[in-house]
């Protein structure tokens, strides 16, 4: 049987408004953020769902507690699941930042990871969902770099692929793990 990963998006935080690339900075939601968040757990809630892991940034762990603090699915913090980590570049202006994203695709950003290490850094996770979660449906609440790993290491899109498009949000991503067992 196969393990079922539902992907989400933390909501739309303060920095998304002014166009700031939060990184590994907590971040926080804006009012429209946070009724988005209760948007996600009315439309998750009854999806079949077993458990809702979250990057522990604090953008997410909000999503995630609007979402379902008051459901009684096993709510579960993975610091695996955060942000690529822009180093001192965390909080610049996101259209800075992005434009030469490409450059830190193998190379860390200053005193941060690279794009790839984030999807290393993922994979971890992956591995021990399939593990432990095997067969299950759960929920991940995380970032572009968790998307983009899920992409790379679930649906086999090469991350050099993935980085020069834009990201484009949606309700919800679906992948399916095949269990080796």
């Amino acid at each position: 049987m196969a393990t079922e990963i539902v992907f989400e998006t933390h909501s739309w935080t303060e920095d998304n408004e002014i166009g700031r690339a939060t990184g590994w900075l907590a971040g926080r939601l804006s009012q429209r953020g946070r009724e988005l968040a209760e948007e996600l757990g009315n439309r998750r809630r009854d999806d079949g769902i077993t458990a809702v892991f979250t990057s522990d940034l604090f953008r997410a762990v909000e999503t995630t507690n609007i979402a379902f603090g008051r459901s009684e699915l096993p709510i579960l913090h993975d610091w695996r699941l955060r942000e690529c980590n822009y180093g001192l570049l965390n909080g610049m202006p996101a259209g800075e930042l992005h434009r030469c994203k490409r450059q830190y695709l193998d190379q860390p950003y200053p005193e941060g990871e690279s794009w790839r290490q984030a999807v290393v850094r993922v994979g971890g996770f992956v591995e021990d969902v399939q593990s432990y979660w095997s067969g299950q449906r759960v929920l991940v609440i995380g970032h572009v770099a968790t998307k983009w790993a899920f992409d790379e290491l679930i649906d086999g899109v090469p991350l050099p692929h993935q980085i020069d498009a834009p990201f484009e949000w949606r309700e919800g991503w679906e992948y399916c793990l095949k269990n080796s067992r």
